[in-house]
């Protein structure tokens, strides 16, 4: 046993069971090599525990554990019970003298082996065995292996056994000859081809699934593969809601299953195989479940609800679901409680890093900048909270992305791009990939406008040829349209010609383009295809699953990760390894890893104790009051103000507030390391550092690249020259960064050229807000606001009803029926507006939608101020409480007040003010200035 740390992850070789496995000792804080196979089962938080240093504690699957240890013996004995077709296959499947590139991995074996002693294993083996299920009409059947573990492989084994089985002995009633195979996408679709035996690229013949004396024989089964959507059906209520005049009800069973399998439609007791089967789970009564999409409750119905249809008029025989991560949504953050019960056979995440069959996850587990303040990790750990504001709006490609953001992406980009080198030094055809996974349309736009016009200056990265923008709904666009076949993998050129002058050039429609697109993403990293070049993929959500390109290095999660299920998802799509050579002095595989920003991957924290939970604090209804419509209050619903400047530039640095930039802010070294059993290994540190990135880049490189920032800026408010614009702007910033306007601390960095220019480059998006901001303030002639067209204006009645527990009172001028207190002064102030003569009309800024975007630190930002007031001379007010201005507030006192001025230009929207407080005991004389001035 090791208690040193983690020597080498791989423990285990692919094609043996596993002797022992890495463990993480809760008392020791340390790694420890245990002898033995990891029982089956998931990591959860201790109860009451979520923080950084917290183990976790491990739930066994003990159904698992049972089954595999009678497997075990089974197999000893010699596979007592089966068939004489299956005992041929399994002595297929084993023989020693295998190719090398044929051979199966354990893991696989295993799980046929389960699925096949569940069927045939004498009954006594069996005894006390009894896999839950989901409740409905057929039986299902799960296998759980991890992504890049080859489960496609293990279909095709499950498939060959049934259908040589029923081959062999027609009446025997356990096995199946028509297999109806279920696909999340028609990625995976297309995919699974490989399933049908009759494919050209079968996998039947490409892994040796089957004697070659048994290929003639399984060709006489039939499997059909087809993408969930196909298995939808309109029910009378849809239909009646439908504006077409032809009204006939909804198909029965019988025309149902016709339409739905085709060729099998007369097939009796189909095997069904559902791939990533955690899509598919029956959905409660009345089809609510808290947190999941209204997109997930059609996909689950429409795929679980159309196979009963298929039970009801054929028969399903038996279902096997295949998933790395069978859970159903529960409603709640523990969604491991929510484990399909019907697992069968589990080889987890952390067995196949030990055995070398997926690449291991690297996250950051320190830098040297100052960590998040709710649990002290790295901000690059889950980047997504600090910058979500930003993040989380219908922004501009070209508006700049948050600082911290960027400063990732310099420390992710250079880990990459050593990389990139590595593998040309050692003659790989195609580069590593770095995949980007965005939470909306805009942040992937605005990443991809970043790395196209070099604002994050990686040069390789930001080839436009190799960079790949894809937004999922894009590849999702033919998922409804089932009989859509594959267009040529060819990606026309703007400057493509016909073959002859006469001939005319046909434009490709949408769906052809959408499939051509779809050709590239799923050929990533393969030779001679359209993606083989690609190195650079940002995407909006996650990437189908069934994407398993193997050359994917690193991963930059930009969205909330609301669950580990999420977090697996996304890690899944960089898990495949690009070598399968098994070192010949100890007979594993080499060590591949995958280096990840954003996507908190550990264990899923778990929320309840097991106490019982005291009873839950009355809670309000808060909501607008009809009959108090004289209280209502409106306001334009800005997305930003526009601003027009003079014929000349000018920016006096004598008045410009100095900007203070921090090392303890900038993040110029991480450290990464190796994620097993749910805990990062501390003693295996790959540090990332941004020392040498800085050498080559001059300090006229950096001022020109920080004025063209600028220049993108100012230049829509600008009505002259541009090349006049873009001089002047040159000047202004040139002077400004070395002037002692741009302040470094410590000043080791400042007085250091590389130090200060390392400081420079990694807050230039904070560098150019500031001098833009000034530039703003001291150039603008005229403001714009530019109204959100889909809703102009907002008002009180719009607010949706909400619940709390907060102390809260009514407001008898408010046209919210109660005001929600945060504090006593909240309080303070409420009563005097309600009070006070002046006021005519007010509301708490709670839930209403009212804010302010405004820039703080390279970043955009929401400004909610605390109250919106109507006072009886028509003035407007909007009112902040606040005890001490920071830094962040004089912020948001320059943007609010840059949207009072642009809302009271506008002219349409009366006359607006905007007041601080700095005590309870000023709302008064505010009141009063206000109603006065």
């Amino acid at each position: 046993m090791s208690a040193k740390g983690i020597d080498s992850l791989i423990k285990n070789s692919p094609f043996a069971e596993p002797t022992c496995h890495w463990t993480y000792e809760r008392e020791q804080q340390r790694f420890a090599l245990k002898q033995g196979r990891r029982p089956a089962g998931y990591v959860t938080a201790s109860p009451g525990k979520a923080g950084f240093d917290d183990p976790g504690i491990f739930v066994e699957l003990p159904i698992v554990n049972q089954i595999r240890a009678r497997v075990a013996a089974w197999r000893a004995a010699g596979y007592p019970g089966v068939t004489g077709t299956t005992l041929r296959l399994l002595e297929h499947w084993r023989d020693s003298d295998r190719a090398d590139g044929q051979r199966f991995f354990f893991c696989q074996l295993e799980a046929i082996e389960t699925l096949i002693w569940l069927a045939e294993a004498p009954a006594a083996d069996r005894h006390g065995i009894d896999l839950e299920g989901d409740g409905g009409p057929f039986p299902r059947v799960c296998v759980k292996l991890a992504t890049g573990t080859g489960k496609t492989v293990v279909m095709a084994m499950t498939i060959a056994w049934h259908v040589l089985n029923k081959g062999a002995a027609p009446q025997d009633r356990r096995f199946a000859k028509r297999v109806f195979v279920v696909a999340p996408g028609l990625t995976v679709r297309n995919r699974l081809q490989v399933l049908v035996p009759t494919d050209p690229e079968n996998y039947y013949d490409a892994f040796d699934v089957v004697p070659s004396s048994l290929r003639e024989p399984l060709r006489q089964g039939s499997v059909l593969v087809r993408n969930w959507h196909a298995l939808g059906w309109d029910s009378d209520e849809r239909i009646a809601k439908k504006r077409t005049v032809d009204k006939r009800g909804a198909k029965s069973d019988e025309a149902y299953v016709r339409e739905v399998l085709g060729d099998l439609a007369r097939a009796r007791n189909l095997l069904v195989i559902n791939d990533e089967a955690h899509h598919a789970w029956r959905v409660p009564a009345g089809q609510k479940v808290a947190g999941v999409s209204k997109a997930e409750l059609d996909e689950a119905t429409r795929w679980v609800g159309g196979l009963d249809r298929i039970q009801t008029a054929r028969g399903i025989l038996c279902a096997y679901d295949f998933s790395a991560t069978p859970f159903v949504p529960a409603g709640k953050r523990n969604q491991e409680d929510a484990l399909f019960g019907w697992i069968a056979s589990d080889f987890g995440l952390s067995d196949a890093i030990e055995s070398g069959l997926v690449k291991t996850p690297r996250v950051v587990i320190r830098d040297d900048a100052l960590p998040g303040v709710s649990d002290y990790r790295s901000k690059l750990f889950h980047i997504y909270p600090h910058i979500a504001d930003d993040l989380n709006r219908r922004a501009l490609p070209h508006e700049p992305l948050p600082d911290l953001l960027t400063n990732a992406y310099y420390l992710l980009g250079k880990d990459w791009s050593e990389t990139a080198a590595s593998w040309r030094e050692r003659g790989a055809a195609t580069p590593p990939v770095m995949i980007t996974v965005c939470n909306r349309t805009e942040t992937a736009a605005r990443i991809a406008h970043s790395f196209e016009r070099q604002r994050i200056d990686i040069a390789e990265l930001c080839d436009r040829e190799r960079l790949l923008h894809i937004d999922s709904k894009v590849l999702e666009r033919a998922e409804e349209r089932e009989e859509i076949q594959p267009v040529a993998a060819h990606e026309p050129e703007a400057d493509e010609e016909a073959d002859s002058d006469d001939a005319p050039v046909r434009k490709l429609t949408k769906d052809e383009l959408a499939e051509a697109l779809r050709q590239k993403v799923d050929t990533v990293g393969r030779v001679g295809k359209p993606g083989e070049r690609v190195q650079n993929v940002i995407s909006v959500g996650m990437l189908s699953e069934g994407w398993d390109a193997k050359t994917v290095t690193h991963i930059m999660g930009l969205r909330a990760f609301t669950s580990q299920l999420l977090c697996e998802q996304v890690v899944g799509r960089g898990l495949r390894r690009t070598s399968y050579d098994v070192d010949p002095q100890t007979g594993f595989y080499q060590a591949e890893f995958v280096n990840i920003f954003g996507v908190p991957f550990t264990f899923l924290p778990h929320e309840e104790s097991g106490d019982t939970p005291p009873p839950p604090p009355p809670r309000m209804r808060i909501e607008p009051v009809l009959e108090k419509k004289q209280f209502e209050l409106d306001w334009p619903n800005v997305l930003r103000v526009d601003h027009v400047y003079g014929e000349r530039l000018a920016l006096d640095l004598s008045k410009l507030e100095p900007l203070q930039l921090s090392a303890h802010d900038t993040i110029r070294q991480a450290e990464l390391a190796p994620t097993v059993d749910g805990k990062a290994d501390a003693s295996r540190i790959d540090p990332i550092k941004l020392e040498d990135f800085a050498r080559d880049k001059r300090m006229q490189t950096i001022v020109f690249r920080a004025a063209v920032e600028v220049f993108d800026q100012v230049q829509p408010g600008w009505r002259g020259s541009r090349e006049i614009l873009l001089g002047q702007v040159v000047w202004i910033v040139d002077r400004a960064l070395s002037s002692d306007r741009i302040a470094i601390q410590p000043k080791v960095y400042a007085e250091h050229p590389l130090g200060r220019r390392v400081m420079l480059i990694l807050n230039i998006n904070r560098i150019v807000q500031h001098l833009f901001n000034a530039i703003r303030v001291e150039n603008t002639a005229s403001r714009a606001i530019i109204l959100d067209g889909e809703r102009p204006i907002r008002s009180t009645r719009d607010m949706q009803a909400w619940y709390t527990a907060k102390p809260c009172a009514p407001g008898q001028r408010s046209h919210i029926n109660f005001c929600v207190f945060d504090s006593t002064w909240e309080a303070s102030e409420a009563f005097t507006l309600d009070h006070d003569p002046h006021v005519a009309a007010w509301a708490k800024n709670d839930h209403l939608g009212f804010e302010v975007h405004y820039l703080f630190q390279g970043g955009v930002h929401k400004f909610r101020p605390d109250f919106l007031i109507r006072l009886q001379n028509g003035l407007r007010l909007v009112l902040e409480t606040k005890g001490q201005m920071t830094d962040q507030d004089k912020a948001k006192r320059v943007f609010m007040d840059e949207w009072i001025d642009g809302v009271n230009a506008h002219g349409g929207f009366g006359k607006w003010a905007f007041a601080t407080s700095l005590s309870p005991s000023d709302v008064a004389d505010i009141l009063a200035r206000d109603h006065g001035g």
